[in-house]
């Protein structure tokens, strides 16, 4: 029996098949839904979990090389939270994008991760090392 990180099984299966390169998403709970990728809902009500604590939460054991996010996070939210995604992320390359380019981006996915964050456009691509 799992005692410490990650608990959820799906999660876990889902991280452990991300190799060099790969994309993983961490989306809002208003976030689209894809039929074609693997989907692991751990949303629970408004806020529980948000993106921010998904991330920190798989940070221990998945390395990322970059992260996308829509240019319209920066244009939708006010500093505080800007500048909390901004040292949640501290030491990797970021790039924002228009949402629709980010949108495209997300369909090469190995999988999407949904929680219940609120935050307009608290989406990440993470792409792994």
């Amino acid at each position: 029996m799992l005692k410490t990180g990650i608990l959820n099984p799906q999660l876990n299966s889902l991280l452990s098949r991300v190799r060099h390169t790969n994309l993983l998403v961490i989306a809002d709970r208003g976030f689209p839904f894809w039929p074609m990728i693997e989907t692991v809902d751990i949303s629970l009500v408004d806020d529980v979990p948000t993106v921010l604590q998904v991330l920190a939460a798989i940070r221990s054991n998945f390395v990322i090389g970059k992260v996308w996010m829509a240019k319209e996070f920066l244009q939708n939210n006010n500093p505080k939270t800007s500048g909390l995604f901004a040292a949640a992320l501290k030491g990797i390359p970021l790039k924002y994008v228009p949402h629709a380019a980010f949108k495209k981006r997300v369909s090469s996915a190995i999988g999407l991760i949904r929680s219940g964050d609120t935050t307009q456009y608290a989406n990440l691509i993470l792409e792994s090392a």
